[in-house]
């Protein structure tokens, strides 16, 4: 079983993973659908879906572990 903090450390370094993949994605595909990208919408963007990863893998780590102990 994982323990909370574990969990919170793995959903940290797949969110970290996740946040250089999602900046260098954006500096690919807005430009492509036309959209105007700068670094500082780029990185807005991603803070704020890094922030909803975060909570999402963390909750479900989380109920998945709970759910394991029935």
């Amino acid at each position: 079983m994982q323990t909370k903090r574990q969990s919170l450390v793995e959903s940290l370094i797949n969110v970290t993973v996740g946040f250089f993949v999602t900046m260098i994605s954006l500096y690919l595909i807005l430009p492509a659908l036309g959209i105007e990208s700068n670094t500082q919408k780029n990185i807005a963007l991603t803070f704020y879906f890094t922030v909803l990863s975060i909570a999402r893998n963390y909750l479900l780590r989380r109920y998945f572990n709970k759910k394991s102990n029935y």
